[in-house]
């Protein structure tokens, strides 16, 4: 379900600077959803108060925070915020994690979503206990640095239990669009 698959520059159909509220409603939202941020001091660094907020829209209800033409956060419909591949990597404690075995990570790279199987075997990891429709970061075994953001499906318990089916939707992944474009002007 990678969101991001084929994006380009052109993908967002439109793109314009939000009122301060808004943009205070975003941070805020974002600082409630990642604390790691604000304890840090890192969402003054992301997201100056001071500084103009940009939010792109893109078809399929999908919003794109941008500081400075680079995007940091999405979100589709009214899901929560999830930071780019980008920002993960520059603070990779912000977010739960699940580490894949070796066999998803090439499934994984291609934009496929996280199994049950990919994160219960020998050599998978669930780092973070987490409910169901909650942000995490995708590992891979025996690397150092996510491969991919998305959206847990169901709790790690009941992806313990039930060892079927998809567990993690895929939204960001490295090669994907949004990763080949660091910058939108």
């Amino acid at each position: 379900m990678a969101l991001f698959k084929k994006f380009s520059r052109e993908d967002i159909s439109s793109s314009s600077q939000v009122k301060a509220s808004i943009a205070r409603g975003i941070r805020s939202s974002i600082a409630q959803q990642y604390p790691w941020l604000e304890e840090h001091g890192v969402i003054e660094v992301l997201i100056p108060k001071k500084d103009p907020m940009i939010v792109g829209k893109m078809m399929g209800h999908v919003q794109v925070v941008l500081m400075d033409n680079v995007p940091l956060f999405f979100q589709e419909r009214d899901g929560p915020w999830c930071p780019t591949l980008r920002v993960l990597h520059q603070y990779p404690d912000m977010m739960p994690k699940l580490r894949a075995d070796k066999g998803a990570i090439k499934f994984v790279l291609s934009g496929a979503n996280i199994m049950c199987p990919g994160l219960t075997s020998p050599g998978a990891t669930m780092h973070s206990e987490v409910d169901a429709n909650t942000a995490v970061a995708i590992y891979a075994e025996g690397k150092e640095h996510a491969m991919a953001v998305g959206l847990t499906k169901m709790s790690t318990t009941e992806m313990r239990e039930t060892n079927k089916g998809i567990a993690v939707d895929n939204l960001h992944h490295l090669a994907d669009g949004l990763w080949k474009t660091p910058v939108l002007v």
